[in-house]
This record gives C-alpha cells, structure tokens and sequence, in this order.
C-alpha cells in the first residue's frame, strides 16, 4: 500500500471518528506480548494525529487513554459500536503471496 492512499486511509478514520465525538465505544487494543486490553469508553477528542477516549475503569473510575490513527489502520487498535466493528481491516494479509516472494528472495541470494 503506498503512502497517499495510506494517508487517504487516515484521514478518512479521522473524519469518522469526528462525527463520532460524545459516544460510546468499545476499544481492542494489542498492546504486544500477547496482551490484548478491552476497554469501553466515551470519545471524547479527536486532533489530527490522534484521539482521546474517556474510558471505565474499576468502581466508576474513568481513565483517558489516547490512541493513534495509524493504529486503527495496521489493526492494532480496534474499534467497535453496539457489536459492529467501526473500521473493516484496512490490510489485509496475504501470506501466499509474501510466502512466494520470500521463497524467491531467498533463491537469489543462494
């Protein structure tokens, strides 16, 4: 995926999460090592480069948690209302075709 529909992509989140400012929304973010943290929270900033969710914590708390666009694109943060998925996967993975490249790659080297 190239770089201006890459940023194309961005801005796109962007602009929906902006209509989206005051609801709630349930957050699955892979924060590497195997952890995954589910949280649900209210949007409550968006700015260009990122956007802030108030989200629940134990015994009524709330904690703000900021997350990146470009998260939303590679799928390291997903974001869903009401059970429906906001974004669908934006790269999608292809493991026979990087499987082939590799395999060739490798015969050129040798």
């Amino acid at each position: 995926m190239d770089l201006a529909k890459q940023a194309k992509i961005v801005d796109s989140i962007h602009n929906t999460l902006d209509d989206l400012v005051g609801q709630r929304l349930k957050v699955r973010a892979n924060m590497g090592r195997s952890k995954i943290v589910e949280s649900e929270g209210v949007l409550t900033q968006v700015h260009p480069q990122l956007f802030i969710m108030e989200v629940d914590r134990k015994r009524g708390r709330t904690a703000r948690q900021s997350f990146q666009y470009v998260d939303v694109l590679t799928g390291t943060v997903e974001l869903s209302q009401d059970g429906e998925p906001l974004f669908a996967p934006f790269i999608e993975e292809d493991t026979a075709e990087e499987d082939y490249a590799l395999e060739n790659a490798s015969e050129r080297i040798l």
